[in-house]
C-alpha cells in the first residue's frame, strides 16, 4: 500500500490513457461511417469505465467528462442514425480534454502532450521498467559465466582426485598388497565416478540456465517492441483534424501496422509522421472542385505503410494531391536571400532538401495549420537523431511520397567482434551459429561461386572483406582462417573473417545522415575507446554471399593511389574516412592544410579532399598552392564546406578544385561518384 499512496495514479494513469486512446478511435470510426449501435455500445462502456475508474482517484474533471460522453452517446446506443458531425466534434473535444488532462498528471510542470499519444506515454513508461528486467537478465548471465570457470575447475579436481588415489593404491599394495589394493582402486574409481557425475550435473544445468537466460532476454527485447499501428488513431486525428481548418475533406489509411518497433524510435516517427500528413493537407490535398477537375475523388487521400527491412523499418506516407510546387519553391529561397542564378540551377532533389532543412513554406497564408516554414525540418532532425534517412519524391498532380527508414531498436545487443581487411565489425550474436577454423581444402570452389558443408549441408560462403569491398588477404599466408555461419532471413552462409575476437555488448548507433554505407553495414557502435565501428546486418551479408556463390567470385578491383583527408574537425575526418574507407579506398587523414602539403610530397595521392575554414592556411590557399607546385598540380582535389554562397563555391573553383561540396546538402551516393569519376 505504500507505493500506491506515494503514486495514487501508478495504476489508473495507463488504464485511463488506453480508454481514452481508444474512445478517440471509436469516435473516428463513427465519423467515418465504420460503426453503428454496436460501436456506440462499446464506446459507453469505456466511458463508464473511465467515470468509475477517475472517481476512484477523485480526478473529478476526467469523471465529468467521461460522464459527458455518455450523454452524447445515449440517443444512438440503439440507433442506426449517423452521429451528426457537431455532436462528432463535441466528443473530440471532450476526449482531447480529458488527454490533457492524464497528461498534467503525469507530469505537472512538463509541456502538455497531445492526448492521442497517450499510448506511446504508457509503453515509454513501462519499457523502464523492461529495460530493469534485461540488466537482470544481463548480471545473471554475467554470473553465469563465472559459474562455468567453476564447471571447468572440476577438471583440474578430477586430475588431482586421480593423483591421489594413484598414490594411496602404491602406499596400500606395500602394506597390505592384497586387500589394501582392492580397498584403495574402489575408492578410487568412487571418487572419479562421483566427480564425473557433479560435473556432469552441474554443466547440464549451467546449459539450460543459459538457454533459459537466453529466451528470456530475447521475450524481453520483443516486448520493448510495439506495433506500429499503434499510431494509425493519431496520425488519422491530425489528419482529421487539419482537414477540419482548411475545410478539405482527406481520408486516412495505414497498413503494416503489426510491424513491431521499438516504442521510442516510433515515438519520434510518430512526431515526424503528424508534421508530413498535416503538410500534406496543407500543401497537398486539393479543394474538391480542383480534385474533380482532375478525375480524383472529392476526398484526398493520404496512406502510410509501414514495412520490415532487414533491421530496419520503412514509414512510407504518400498523398494523391497536387505534388510540390518547385516554382514556390525557388521563389521563396531567392525571397529569403538565395541568390537567383544558384537556385535555378537546383534539381527536384536538391529543393526537396531545402524544404526539409525548414524555413521555407510555399503557403501564402499562415494558418493553425501552415505557413510559418517549419515542420519538414522536425522530419529531418528525427531522421537525424534516430540515424536513419528520410526521401521525398513528388509529382505534378499525381502527390507526393516521403519515405523514412529507420532502426528497429535503438537498443543494447550482444554481438561477435571480427575483423576482416583491416577493418573491425561485429555481427548481432543472435545470429551466429558456429565459428570455426578451416582449411583452403575444406572450401570448395566452382563456376558458380564458393561453398562449404556445415551441418550436413552446403551453404555459400564470401569473405567478409568482399562484403566491405576491402581487398582479399592471399589465401597462401593464411592457411586455415576463421569462418563464421551466419543465419539470416533466407538462410545460412559462412562469412571468412581474418580473426573473432569475443562477443561483447553493444549499443547500436543508427548510421549518420552523411553515410549511407554498403548493404550489409546495418549501423554503428563506438569502441572503448570512441572510434566507430560497423555493425553488419545477417540477413544481407547472407544475400551477399549467396549473391556471390551465383555469380562466381568477384575479382578484387586494383586498388587505385590513396585518398587525403583534410580537415580540422576529429567528426568531419572520421566520418569522411569511414565512408571512403567502407567503399574500399585507402584513406590518410591529416589537421591542416601545412600537414597535408608535407605530406603530399612524402607521399603519391590520387585525391585531396579538403575543408575551407582551418586554422591557419584555408582550403582555397591550399588548393591554390597544389596547383602552383610541379609536383602535385595533377593531383585533383574537391572542397568540402559548410559555406555555400555563390561567390565562395566561384572561388573555389578559381583556385582549382574539381567540384564544391556544401556540408548541409552532403550526399554520399553523389560523392563517392565524383570520386569514382577522378580517380576510378
Amino acid at each position: 500500500m505504500a507505493a500506491v499512496s506515494k503514486d495514487p495514479y501508478r495504476y489508473f494513469l495507463p488504464e485511463a490513457r488506453d480508454l481514452v486512446r481508444q474512445l478517440g478511435q471509436g469516435v473516428l470510426d463513427l465519423e467515418r461511417g465504420s460503426g453503428g449501435a454496436e460501436t456506440v455500445q462499446r464506446l459507453l462502456r469505456l466511458a463508464h469505465t473511465l467515470k468509475g475508474a477517475a472517481r476512484v482517484v477523485k480526478q473529478r474533471e476526467v469523471a465529468d467528462r467521461a460522464h459527458a460522453i455518455e450523454d452524447a452517446l445515449a440517443p444512438f446506443r440503439e440507433s442506426s442514425a449517423p452521429v451528426p458531425p457537431e455532436r462528432i466534434q463535441a466528443l473530440l473535444q471532450l476526449i482531447d480534454e480529458m488527454g490533457a488532462r492524464l497528461s498534467g498528471l503525469a507530469a505537472p510542470t512538463a509541456p502538455q502532450q497531445t492526448p492521442s499519444d497517450g499510448g506511446l506515454q504508457t509503453l515509454r513508461a513501462a519499457i523502464a521498467d523492461i529495460d530493469l528486467l534485461l540488466d537482470g537478465v544481463a548480471e545473471s548471465r554475467a554470473q553465469l559465466a563465472s559459474l562455468r570457470g567453476v564447471a571447468r575447475t572440476i577438471d583440474r579436481v578430477r586430475d588431482v582426485a586421480r593423483g591421489l588415489s594413484t598414490q594411496l593404491m602404491l602406499r596400500a599394495s606395500r602394506s597390505r598388497p592384497a586387500a589394501a589394493d582392492a580397498g584403495a582402486r574402489a575408492t578410487a574409481q568412487e571418487l572419479e565416478q562421483l566427480i564425473d557425475r557433479v560435473q556432469r550435473q552441474l554443466t547440464s544445468g549451467l546449459d539450460q540456465v543459459d538457454r533459459e537466460l537466453r529466451q528470456l532476454h530475447h521475450a524481453t527485447e520483443q516486448l520493448r517492441l510495439v506495433p506500429a499501428g499503434t499510431m494509425f488513431p493519431v496520425l488519422e486525428r491530425a489528419a482529421r483534424d487539419a482537414a477540419d481548418v482548411l475545410k478539405k475533406r482527406v481520408v486516412f489509411e495505414g497498413s503494416g501496422g503489426d510491424v513491431r518497433v521499438e516504442a521510442h524510435v516510433l515515438s519520434a516517427v510518430q512526431r515526424a509522421a503528424v508534421q508530413v500528413v498535416r503538410n500534406a493537407v496543407a500543401h497537398g490535398i486539393e479543394a474538391e472542385p480542383v480534385r474533380q477537375a482532375h478525375g480524383k475523388p472529392p476526398a484526398g487521400i493520404i496512406t502510410l505503410h509501414v514495412v520490415r527491412r532487414g533491421r530496419s523499418v520503412v514509414f512510407r506516407i504518400r498523398d494523391d494531391g497536387r505534388g510540390v510546387d518547385l516554382e514556390a519553391v525557388r521563389r521563396v529561397a531567392v525571397e529569403r536571400g538565395a541568390a537567383e542564378a544558384d537556385v535555378r540551377t537546383l534539381d527536384a532533389d536538391a529543393l526537396m532538401r531545402m524544404l526539409l532543412h525548414g524555413g521555407i513554406s510555399t503557403s501564402r497564408d499562415v494558418t493553425a495549420v501552415a505557413g510559418r516554414g517549419i515542420g519538414l525540418d522536425v522530419v529531418r532532425e528525427v531522421a537525424e537523431t534516430l540515424g536513419g534517412s528520410v526521401s521525398v519524391v513528388s509529382a505534378a498532380t499525381k502527390g507526393t511520397t516521403f519515405e523514412l527508414v529507420t532502426p528497429v531498436s535503438l537498443a543494447a545487443i550482444e554481438a561477435l567482434m571480427v575483423e576482416a581487411g583491416g577493418v573491425s565489425a561485429t555481427i548481432p550474436l543472435d545470429a551466429v551459429r558456429h565459428t570455426a577454423h578451416v582449411t583452403a581444402a575444406e572450401i570448395s570452389r566452382s563456376p558458380r561461386g564458393e561453398s562449404l558443408l556445415y551441418d550436413g549441408r552446403v551453404i555459400p560462403f564470401a569473405p567478409l572483406a568482399n562484403a566491405l569491398r576491402m581487398p582479399r588477404a592471399a589465401e597462401a599466408a593464411r592457411p586455415r582462417r576463421p569462418v563464421v555461419v551466419v543465419e539470416g532471413a533466407n538462410g545460412l552462409a559462412g562469412i571468412g573473417v581474418d580473426r573473432c575476437r569475443g562477443a561483447e555488448r553493444i549499443v547500436v548507433r543508427p548510421l549518420p545522415g552523411l553515410m549511407a554505407a554498403d548493404a550489409v553495414t546495418a549501423g554503428l557502435y563506438l569502441d572503448a575507446e570512441g572510434n566507430p565501428q560497423l555493425v553488419l546486418d545477417p540477413d544481407a551479408l547472407v544475400d551477399e554471399a549467396s549473391r556471390e556463390t551465383a555469380l562466381g567470385p568477384v575479382a578484387a578491383p586494383a586498388r587505385p593511389l590513396p585518398l587525403l583527408v583534410i580537415d580540422d574537425s576529429l567528426t568531419t575526418r572520421m566520418l569522411e574516412q569511414s565512408i571512403l574507407e567502407s567503399a574500399g579506398y585507402e584513406v590518410d587523414a591529416v589537421t591542416s592544410a601545412e600537414e597535408a602539403l608535407v605530406s603530399a610530397r612524402r607521399k603519391a595521392y590520387g585525391l585531396f579532399l579538403v575543408d575551407v575554414e582551418m586554422p591557419g592556411m584555408d582550403g582555397f590557399t591550399f588548393v591554390e598552392r597544389v596547383r602552383a607546385d610541379p609536383a602535385l598540380r595533377g593531383i585533383p582535389a574537391l572542397l568540402i564546406t559548410s559555406r555555400s554562397s555563390a561567390d565562395d563555391r566561384q572561388r573555389g573553383l578559381d583556385a582549382g578544385a574539381q567540384g564544391y561540396i556544401v556540408k548541409g546538402e552532403f550526399d554520399q551516393a553523389d560523392l563517392l561518384a565524383r570520386i569514382k569519376r577522378l580517380v576510378g
